[in-house]
């Protein structure tokens, strides 16, 4: 990409597309262009149509998309399913329609089969069931991969697809029934931390791997493979390496400073038990993180209480 050409990130106020702008702006890309939801509806085709029309970007980042937690997949599963797959079409499409140069399509790692063989090689891609809860969400996600392979065949789009595992970072949604499992436990233990709480219950046995990357990483890996990568094959983007939900949840006790006792609700639900991203092939490349997760979640705890308490309490 150009320093000076015309980049649109979709989704720019969300965990995702507000570290890509901060990752373009830190690589001195100086023209990039941004639109709130009330400014630009991306599930209406003719208003995202006007705006390809008028500012016809060379560079496409599609971050935007509804997401959240176990409970809103499992329980907002229309929305999930019929939004998402709205904005990835009218984007997807009118790329194309307006020649943009090139586009990169965040999907998700819940696009792997519940049971798939570990580590997950994208060549494991539906070759298995999806986990019932988050269904609607991972077809939606599956749809807008292959469209951009779609395109990449038929067309010649340089479409391509990023396969992120779990993020974390600056600029998470807090909501406690929609948001996912780090800023979940963040919001849990600092209130268990004010309120003086003897304990804080943690959803499961404790005992899942789970593979964390921080949102700026993402970022850089996009930016890397908007430079480096074009192939209709989705490409994984994580750390290689899983730990423990019970480490997460001591990591953040530690960082927030909650001194009282972790429970664990083995009777809750907790997914599969091992859940890991084969990322040899961005590896290989040249591409690697560079945050370490205790790093990452004092960045992010700084930042909820920076922005989303200071909010809450203002």
């Amino acid at each position: 990409m150009e320093k000076d050409a015309k980049i649109y990130v979709a989704g720019a106020s969300g965990l995702i597309g507000s570290a890509v702008v901060r990752q373009l702006q830190a690589n001195n890309y100086k023209n990039i262009i941004t639109k709130t939801h009330q400014e630009l509806d991306l599930t209406q085709q003719s208003q995202v149509s006007e705006f390809f029309n008028s500012e016809k970007p060379d560079y496409v980042f599609l971050c935007a998309g509804k997401t959240g937690g176990v409970y809103a997949n499992d329980n907002y599963r229309a929305e999930f399913i019929y939004e998402n797959i709205a904005i990835q079409s009218n984007v997807i499409h009118n790329a194309f329609l307006y020649e943009t140069r090139k586009l990169i399509f965040f999907s998700c790692s819940c696009i792997y089969p519940k049971f798939c063989p570990q580590p997950m090689k994208e060549e494991h891609l539906l070759t298995g069931k999806l986990e019932p809860t988050n269904e609607p969400f991972a077809i939606a996600k599956l749809a807008g991969m292959k469209m951009c392979e779609s395109y990449y065949r038929q067309y010649g789009c340089d479409f391509i697809t990023i396969i992120p595992t779990n993020i974390y970072g600056k600029n998470q949604n807090y909501t406690p029934l929609n948001s996912l499992i780090i800023p979940a436990l963040i919001d849990r233990f600092h209130e268990a931390k004010v309120s003086c709480s003897e304990e804080v219950q943690v959803w499961g046995s404790g005992r899942p791997l789970r593979d964390f990357l921080f949102s700026d990483d993402l970022a850089d890996a996009a930016i890397f493979l908007m430079n480096n990568y074009s192939d209709a094959m989705p490409i994984n983007a994580g750390t290689g390496s899983d730990i423990p939900v019970s480490t997460v949840a001591e990591t953040i006790a530690n960082v927030v400073g909650y001194k009282g006792k972790i429970v664990y609700e083995s009777s809750k639900p907790e997914g599969v038990l091992v859940k890991l991203q084969d990322i040899s092939k961005i590896s290989e490349m040249g591409w690697s993180p560079k945050m370490s997760f205790h790093e990452g979640i004092s960045l992010a705890y700084k930042d909820y209480l920076n922005n989303y308490r200071l909010k809450l309490e203002s």
